[in-house]
């Protein structure tokens, strides 16, 4: 029953709009789907490491590798201003017209994704307060810790991935060079504004 309560909260805290929502919007309507997956599984990195950490009870983290976590998110920043210039400077090229962006694409996307997730260590004090709230931790044994990092990974995977698949279907009517090119600049400053938000979040 609680790891049921566990999948709700998930699927609530899925729903509420953040750094990856924006991340992950950008990228599917810059490249569709096929960029936007890789950055999902990103994410998951994210998703079942501070669980994990939590559980563990290492708060310890957060104070002894501080100048790490910080500049993990600078590293953020600066991978989503560059992501989103480069969008913005390219906005007439669709993914098609450079088959280099569209092989390196899968590998972008995915540390797009462990970029936003890692730039955001708030999230392991927010598992911090929240696991306690579903799970006696002192109690739990490696099987179950098992299955709430599997919760953590497979609930907001399967959102972001039906969020990527949705918003790939309404780009694909975008066919046109004039709406690419809107499409592209609309990316662009969306990764630009996660880049900008990071630092402060």
């Amino acid at each position: 029953m609680d790891m049921l309560l566990y999948a709700g909260a998930l699927t609530v805290l899925f729903l509420t709009p953040g750094p990856v929502w924006v991340a992950l919007v950008a990228r599917t309507l810059s490249g569709g789907f096929h960029a936007a997956w890789p950055l999902a599984l990103g994410v998951v990195v994210g998703d079942v490491l501070w669980p994990f950490l939590a559980i563990l009870g290492v708060s310890w983290i957060v104070s002894v590798y501080g100048g790490f976590i910080v500049a993990l998110r600078w590293i953020a920043t600066l991978t989503f201003l560059i992501m989103g210039g480069l969008i913005i400077r390219h906005a007439d090229k669709t993914i098609a017209a450079d088959s280099r962006l569209t092989k390196s694409g899968m590998w972008a996307g995915f540390l797009a994704g462990l970029a936003v997730i890692l730039g955001n260590p708030k999230a392991i004090l927010f598992y911090m307060g929240m696991l306690p709230g579903f799970f006696d931790l002192t109690a739990l044994t490696w099987a179950d810790i098992a299955v709430i990092c599997f919760l953590s990974l497979v609930v907001p995977l399967i959102g972001n991935l039906i969020l990527a698949a949705s918003i790939g279907k309404a780009r694909a009517l975008l066919t046109s060079p004039t709406a690419v090119r809107r499409t592209n600049l609309i990316a662009g400053c969306l990764l630009i504004g996660v880049g900008l938000i990071i630092p402060f979040t």
